[in-house]
């Protein structure tokens, strides 16, 4: 990701630099906490103690090795932290980067591992805030990208690294957008939407649209997202059952935010027969992997609300946050702010006050500018 992130050693930017030094801090906490000496903990790994302590002060990077030789020491699964699991991504260089140093043609094996870190990273985003992710994403996309331009390669091989490439964009987009950088986030998405145009993927280009849609909605000018997210569906040839069903939530948030009601549960009921449609026998997308009932029954919700029609969420809205997974802490936090708000314009405010009150609990351990909007919205009602 051209930048400073690539490379070992000690890392340039001040951002990079914090990284070093809370995961070397990590490492010389879980030591103290084994009463470990550095000097045992240099006989235990085989790296000398003056290596071993300008690491644990964050005057070097700690390697992938060591931490897995610190973790062999101690017998702590200190890659158990997702947070540290994006820290350690970020200060390690990815396959492509060893590849463009040999100069050889990139393969099947390379873009498939390629496609398994973007996957990887699209995980680590339910359990790691933007702030620590956000880094990482844009440091292989960056390397994707490099990769690109600088190797040859087959057409076939070439599609696939063009899909991996716009892929990345989007999650970078979506990543950035969570931390407040919205006129990054808008870049990323449309430099992904270049990737996936290159590489003939139609629904990629789709969901690139449809998340800038989102964005819009939520920030500009709810026509603009309208146009976004109808221009993603029609764009969208072949789209599998699934993915439909994303793009055409979409488009129902953008309605609802132009406050128009039946088109809003058109759009609604259109997201439900697309999503009923969806088969086993159907390869969808890795990317859609996290639309499920519960979510759409969240959304559904959403545009109750901005309908006026907040008893109606009220239901949808608390049993689907019933049921997710309470270490995705900053949808937890997202999806009981808008629980709040239903009680909040209903009049329940004791309700909306603790509901509220349960949301910044779980916003504490993921924080999220998206959080942060939506709670000043409801204490605005309260």
């Amino acid at each position: 990701m051209g930048s400073v992130y690539a490379g070992r050693g000690l890392a340039k930017s001040c951002q990079t630099g914090g990284v070093v030094s809370e995961l070397g801090a990590a490492l010389r906490a879980a030591r103290n906490a084994a009463g470990m000496s550095l000097a045992r903990m240099s006989k235990a790994t085989h790296y000398s103690e003056p290596y071993l302590s300008r690491i644990e002060n964050g005057l070097r990077a700690a390697k992938p090795d060591v931490v897995t030789a610190y973790e062999d020491a101690l017998g702590v699964p200190l890659g158990s932290d997702p947070v540290r699991r994006a820290h350690e991504w970020l200060l390690a260089d990815s396959p492509m980067v060893e590849h463009r140093r040999s100069g050889r043609q990139v393969g099947k094996s390379l873009a498939d591992k390629l496609d398994a870190r973007v996957v990887e990273l699209r995980h680590l985003d339910d359990v790691v805030g933007s702030t620590d992710l956000l880094p990482a994403i844009e440091k292989e996309l960056n390397e994707a990208r490099a990769l690109i331009r600088t190797s040859t390669f087959t057409e076939p091989i070439g599609r696939q690294l063009l899909t991996a490439t716009g892929e990345l964009a989007q999650l970078a987009g979506w990543v950035a957008s969570d931390a407040g950088k919205h006129a990054d986030a808008e870049r990323k998405y449309l430099g992904g939407v270049d990737a996936a145009e290159e590489a003939g993927n139609s629904a990629l280009a789709a969901q690139l649209f449809s998340s800038l849609s989102y964005q819009v909605a939520n920030i500009g000018k709810p026509q603009d997202a309208l146009l976004l997210a109808r221009s993603a569906v029609k764009g969208a040839r072949d789209a599998t059952p699934v993915v439909r069903a994303l793009l055409l939530e979409r488009v129902a948030w953008a309605n609802a935010r132009t406050r128009d009601r039946d088109a809003t549960r058109r759009a609604l009921d259109a997201v439900d027969d697309a999503y009923e449609a969806r088969s086993a026998e159907i390869e969808e997308p890795e990317w859609v992997y996290w639309l499920n009932r519960s979510e759409i029954d969240v959304m559904a919700g959403r545009c109750m609300i901005e309908l006026g029609d907040p008893a109606k969420a009220e239901p949808l809205l608390s049993k689907a946050v019933a049921t997710y997974p309470e270490e995705h802490s900053r949808e937890v936090a997202l999806y009981l702010s808008f629980l709040a708000e239903s009680y909040a314009r209903t009049g329940a405010f004791d309700a909306a006050k603790a509901t509220l009150e349960r949301a910044a609990s779980f916003a504490e351990k993921m924080p999220s500018a998206r959080t942060d909007d939506r709670f000043s919205a409801v204490r605005e009602l309260l």
